[in-house]
């Protein structure tokens, strides 16, 4: 009796442990896809699932390669922190790919280790530094050559020369990546690097006001050898934290401790910030990360996909490079999306592929006033502007009308109504009419499909 009893629990266990390990990943993506857009969702969780939990260490199950990598790259803490609230026992991941083969259609498992320790998988508390943000993987241009010459100088003389060090620059021109690699370089010395953002050194000032802790608040931010501070713009008007800062900043200058700050404009043109702050910025060296030129927009693309190991013809690289203008993240943000179809379907892409992929990309900005709108569409058709406001149904303005009225909807999203209102008064079921001929004439239509392109990048 005792063999049988014990077979027959062994198999309830094994059971139980299958229905709770389904049950842990369920629970675990319907946290994640709160989270993340469902597009993302949609490509990287689906076909996953966990395979076993032991001692700590959940497998999860890949259908290929460059899942994975995505997966550990880019939602690695996310899966990790989700997974261990819901389970404290829960302490590392592996992953195991799972491949069909061409053959025979047998499934062959690849286990992935990645049972590194968990703080691996977090930006360093104790210094905020992100450990991918380095030297290496900066892309060196015209544009950014000086930049980058004088953050790599502070790198290796942290408060010696270049103090402060000052870097300005739009969004999505690498100035979170270049004073970052400045820390990550210091830091392998073994000084003390702490990065913070402005926001986050005005909570941290609020909030030691509040709770009495003032002075263990200075004596924290003194103790480091480089301070860096990022986006110091939403500084303005915050008076108490400006001068908090400039006490902060002459007790680590005059100790020859280094100060990297980041900011979306020339200090000079940042309103609200005190002149004596000023001052201090202008000591050192302040310098500016433009926009990538053209040359240099094609060097990341290559340099991008090199380190993703994928590779993109000259023709993909120089249509890419032309079409997205200014923002890193967007060449990136575009690299990605031909990444992932690229791995999906099994193959390289066409560059007609590549021009339908990106082409929200190369959409314009949301902050263009509709009159914008329609100037540019009738400049491209050669019309007098004031006609798309008129009540004529001439053939020749009927067109760039439709076409005003599907790219304020597509890529505006301005309503219906509104709409209908600014282009002469028309009713909204005219402009819902409008659009969706458009949308059905592009589906077969390459010419139009071509004319607004072209003045999508017009509008940019």
């Amino acid at each position: 009796m005792q063999p049988t009893s014990h077979t027959s629990s062994t198999n309830s266990v094994v059971r139980t442990e299958e229905i709770d390990i389904k049950q842990l990943w369920d629970d675990a993506l319907v946290k994640i896809e709160l989270t993340i857009t469902p597009a993302n969702f949609k490509t990287w969780f689906r076909d996953t699932h966990i395979m076993s939990v032991e001692d700590g260490t959940v497998t999860i199950g890949v259908p290929s390669v460059f899942v994975r990598d995505w997966l550990q790259d880019k939602f690695q803490s996310t899966i990790l922190k989700t997974l261990r609230d819901l389970s404290n026992h829960i302490r590392s991941i592996e992953y195991a790919v799972i491949q069909r083969s061409d053959r025979r259609g047998e499934t062959k498992t690849q286990t992935i280790n990645a049972a590194i320790p968990l703080e691996d998988y977090y930006i360093n508390k104790s210094d905020n530094l992100n450990p991918k943000y380095s030297f290496d993987t900066f892309v060196i241009g015209p544009y950014n050559a000086l930049a980058h010459a004088a953050a790599k100088t502070v790198s290796e003389k942290p408060g010696i020369v270049y103090n402060p060090l000052f870097i300005y620059g739009k969004t999505g021109h690498g100035k979170t990546h270049l004073i970052q690699a400045v820390g990550n370089h210091v830091k392998r010395t073994g000084k003390k690097v702490f990065y913070v953002t402005s926001e986050r050194f005005a909570v941290d000032y609020f909030n030691s006001l509040q709770s009495g802790t003032a002075n263990s608040f200075k004596d924290r931010y003194r103790q480091y050898d480089v301070l860096i501070m990022d986006d110091v713009q939403f500084l303005a008007s915050k008076e108490k934290t400006q001068e908090e800062l400039f006490h902060l900043f002459n007790a680590l200058h005059d100790n020859n401790k280094q100060i990297v700050f980041s900011s979306d404009q020339h200090p000079a043109m940042l309103n609200g910030l005190e002149e004596r702050l000023l001052s201090r910025f202008a000591q050192g060296m302040i310098v500016d990360i433009p926009a990538p030129d053209l040359e240099s927009r094609a060097a990341i693309l290559r340099a991008k996909s090199a380190q993703n190991s994928i590779s993109l013809s000259d023709e993909v690289v120089d249509h890419l490079a032309s079409t997205i203008e200014g923002n890193i993240r967007e060449l990136e943000g575009a690299l990605n999306t031909i990444m992932c179809q690229s791995q999906l379907l099994g193959r390289t892409l066409a560059i007609d592929e590549v021009k339908q992929i990106i082409k929200n990309s190369t959409r314009p900005r949301r902050t263009l006033a509709i009159t914008d709108v329609v100037d540019k569409v009738a400049r491209f058709y050669n019309i007098d502007q004031s006609s798309i406001y008129e009540k004529t149904r001439r053939k020749e303005v009927v067109k760039p009308r439709q076409i005003i009225m599907y790219i304020l909807r597509e890529d505006f999203q301005v309503s219906y109504p509104a709409i209908g209102k600014k282009l002469g008064g028309r009713d909204h079921t005219t402009v819902i009419h409008s659009c969706e001929k458009i949308k059905n004439e592009l589906k077969t239509d390459d010419e139009l499909e071509e004319e607004i392109t072209q003045v999508r990048m017009l509008l940019k």
